[in-house]
């Protein structure tokens, strides 16, 4: 898959999708990342990106001429996401559905904001992550990446990772996990999860989730359209996993 993102600080996306498994990700060709630095198609000597708003007010504003000639320059895979907060939120979802791609462009913005004819002419979409102001895209970009790139067969050493974590195939938050020591400090293992009945672990596992999504986030069982009666046949065979 080839993501191109558009930046004036290149270095800060490319070291960090260098690392982990997104560097593992580049090294064996599944993902192709291109950092395109803005500030190449400047045309004055101080390589000048942004300039004083019409109207007056606070703050710079990227002038449109240096991204429209790094973008065409470029011809970078569609679609092309602005990443700002007046666009669609991003989660597993679309995830998903840029991993189903052949690749897709994130346009990262700095200061006040990019001039609107961006928005308006060259960008074919918005992408926020939430309703919280960053100082740029950077950031946000190297999210998005990852959360895609992850999806890409044969980037995770188990496949199955993506199908039983959160937001994956049950849209279920994921269940408690737990490893050695089988007692720590007290606190205990549950007891179904070292009997090696695996049908029962299967079930103990669908129920904690359940728990849990019910618990911290009641919006996605109303997503999946509620509790199902084979569900609540669960809940009522594991209580939550709880410690004091």
């Amino acid at each position: 898959m080839r993501i191109d993102v558009f930046t004036i600080f290149p270095g800060l996306v490319d070291g960090f999708c260098s690392e982990s498994l997104l560097g593992k990700c580049r090294t064996n060709g599944l993902l192709d990342l291109r950092c395109h630095d803005l500030r190449e198609h400047t045309t004055d000597v101080h390589r000048t990106i942004d300039d004083a708003p019409f109207g007056g007010g606070a703050g710079m504003v990227m002038r449109p001429g240096p991204i429209f000639a790094s973008v065409e320059a470029a011809q970078p895979p569609r679609p092309l996401f602005l990443l700002g907060p007046g666009g669609r939120r991003f989660d597993q979802q679309l995830a998903n559905e840029l991993a189903a791609g052949g690749g897709f462009s994130l346009l990262c913005g700095r200061y006040e904001g990019i001039d609107h004819r961006v928005r308006e002419h060259l960008v074919d979409d918005e992408l926020s992550i939430g309703d919280v102001v960053l100082s740029g895209g950077e950031v946000a970009a190297c999210l998005v990446i990852e959360a895609v790139a992850r999806l890409l067969p044969g980037a995770m050493g188990n496949d199955v990772s993506t199908v039983t974590e959160s937001f994956g195939a049950s849209g279920l938050l994921e269940e408690p996990q737990f490893t050695r020591p089988s007692d720590f400090r007290g606190w205990v293992v549950p007891e179904v999860l070292r009997s090696g009945d695996h049908a029962k672990v299967a079930r103990w596992r669908h129920a904690q989730a359940l728990h849990r999504t019910i618990s911290a986030r009641p919006d996605l069982i109303e997503r999946l359209g509620g509790l199902s009666d084979d569900d609540r046949r669960l809940l009522e065979e594991f209580p939550p996993t709880a410690y004091p």
